[in-house]
């Protein structure tokens, strides 16, 4: 656990804790913010930082509260996952900032799967600007269909990597496709990729775009 304070987050997840792994943040050359899928937990997802064989890097993973972000689907309508939705953004954004004032805002990769990756994607959208990067593994905008997509700011080339089934039982492919769209008119450079019959979950060619990303930010952070 992180000495990061949440206690005035408001709603649901305020005062949840945030685990840690690898350098200290103190020390770090860069970080990644880890956000956990819907059941999952921090330390489940903490557990991919083994993959990525970095030294110098803070991985910061936010808990939900019960393991879970918002109570419904991130196509509904955004009123009926309030307040968790806002209090779970609110909650990503203090680690980012934490991990910004530590290392940089460009040295600040935001990572996550499955509701995880939806509340990573819809946060970096909400807050543009030049950032480590985003991987989204099976996730995308949040939001009914339809819904405006009228962002302020400037990704101003963060790099973003979007990977998604084209059978997702969970993510709609059109979704992928619109976020995509969103975060390159925003200015983000995107790397998409769709696997054909794949189903929800992550697989090696993901994990090492995520790990090439990441030990590229570390290598810039020296």
């Amino acid at each position: 656990m992180t000495d990061i304070d949440t206690t005035d987050v408001e709603g649901p997840h305020g005062g949840q804790p945030v685990r840690h792994a690898g350098a200290d943040l103190a020390d770090a050359n860069a970080a990644v913010v880890m956000v956990h899928g819907r059941g999952a937990t921090a330390r489940s997802i903490l557990g991919m930082a083994g993959e990525f064989g970095t030294d110098s890097v803070a991985y910061l993973a936010p808990a939900a509260a019960r393991n879970t972000w918002y109570p419904h689907s991130f196509m509904e309508e955004t009123t009926r996952n309030q307040p968790y939705l806002d209090s779970a953004l609110a909650f990503v954004g203090r680690v980012v900032d934490a991990a910004a004032d530590a290392v940089g805002r460009e040295k600040v990769l935001l990572l996550g799967f499955s509701q995880g990756a939806c509340l990573s994607s819809e946060w970096l959208a909400r807050n543009a600007d030049r950032f480590g990067g985003l991987v989204a593994f099976s996730g995308g905008l949040i939001g009914p269909e339809g819904t405006p997509r009228e962002y302020d700011g400037d990704l101003d080339g963060t790099p973003a990597f979007l990977g998604c089934s084209d059978v997702d039982p969970h993510i709609p492919l059109e979704r992928v496709k619109e976020t995509t769209e969103v975060l390159e008119g925003l200015g983000a450079d995107v790397d998409e990729r769709i696997y054909e019959g794949m189903g929800h979950g992550v697989n090696e060619d993901e994990l090492n775009a995520a790990k090439g990303m990441v030990t590229s930010l570390e290598l810039a952070g020296e």
